[in-house]
């Protein structure tokens, strides 16, 4: 199993909190560090300090580390034009040495496009304009070098792109795609991901999202085209302690109102959370996302590393 940290810093982090969270979790021994795009806390605080950028907080990281992997979990397609998103990924790419994964959805909170000045449109063409994003910075990442890409869609339009700087990793980062969506979502997934996501749900729940993106698959005929499977994934909301008390104290911040969905939490002992993720990999898993709440909380992250992640490596 391959165990990622995932953090929330727009609930108030500055650059050099993550920084020392994301070396941490490299010495601990995670996969990957990844981190939410979101420009505004999503309860009833202000999020202080404020939030940082997503893809200037990876770049600072891609210089500032040496092995874990970076990403979105996940980039909102409203944030950002394809064509520059995708020369912003293959440059932090090109930084981090070939490290970088991009995690990209349609985008849902629309209080912080309000805050912000960011245009929201209906759920519907916010699915129409991921789509060709999609198709946008995954063409023009393959796009062979001294060759130009053009496209023509109904919300963007590219006219002989030079389609550079290159990613290290070829075609380009892994793209990662996710949701609880019954239908788009896995038909995006099937067409254009390398890891379909299921964030923060019960084991149940997250078995049927994968059925559902298998049968998606098929009817794209993805196993026609030579690209390797999915990589399933799924995110867990992580509040473990040593006793009792300390995991209460660290799931506090879940009982507060925020606009997330409801969730479903590991909450109590380490071995509570490598049950729960022996679990997810019976369901055919081979990535989890860890979310820890509190950044400035180094040894909740030491603690995974510790008690955690050593039964994995033994499983």
């Amino acid at each position: 199993m391959r165990v990622c940290v995932f953090t929330e810093p727009h609930r108030g982090a500055t650059y050099d909190d993550q920084l020392r969270m994301a070396r941490l979790a490299e010495d601990g021994g995670f996969e990957g560090f990844l981190r939410a795009d979101h420009y505004q806390s999503m309860g009833a605080d202000g999020g202080e300090p404020g939030p940082t950028d997503a893809w200037v907080t990876l770049a600072g990281l891609a210089r500032d580390t040496s092995r874990i992997r970076l990403g979105t979990l996940v980039t909102s397609a409203t944030f950002r034009l394809p064509g520059p998103l995708a020369m912003i990924v293959a440059q932090v790419d090109q930084m981090s040495g070939g490290r970088i994964e991009l995690g990209i959805g349609a985008g849902w909170y629309e209080r912080e496009h309000i805050s912000y000045g960011i245009p929201f449109p209906r759920l519907g063409e916010r699915f129409d304009r991921l789509e060709e994003q999609l198709a946008i910075v995954s063409g023009l990442w393959s796009t062979p070098a001294g060759d130009r890409f053009s496209y023509h869609g109904d919300h963007y339009r590219l006219v002989d792109a030079p389609a550079l700087p290159k990613p290290v990793q070829v075609p380009g980062p892994p793209i990662i795609v996710g949701g609880r969506g019954p239908k788009r979502t896995p038909e995006l997934a099937a067409r254009y991901a390398d890891e379909f996501n299921m964030p923060f749900k019960s084991v149940a729940e997250t078995a049927e999202a994968y059925e559902r993106v298998a049968e998606a698959g098929e009817r794209t005929g993805r196993a026609g085209t030579g690209r390797a499977p999915l990589v399933l994934s799924a995110g867990i909301v992580v509040a473990i302690g040593r006793d009792d008390a300390e995991a209460r104290r660290r799931a506090a911040p879940l009982h507060v109102p925020s606009a997330l969905p409801p969730e479903d939490p590991v909450i109590g002992s380490p071995a509570q959370l490598v049950e729960r993720i022996g679990e997810f990999a019976e369901i055919g898993a081979t990535r989890v996302h860890l979310r820890l709440i509190d950044m400035a909380d180094l040894d909740h992250l030491e603690l995974i590393a510790a008690e955690v992640l050593p039964h994995l490596e033994a499983g």
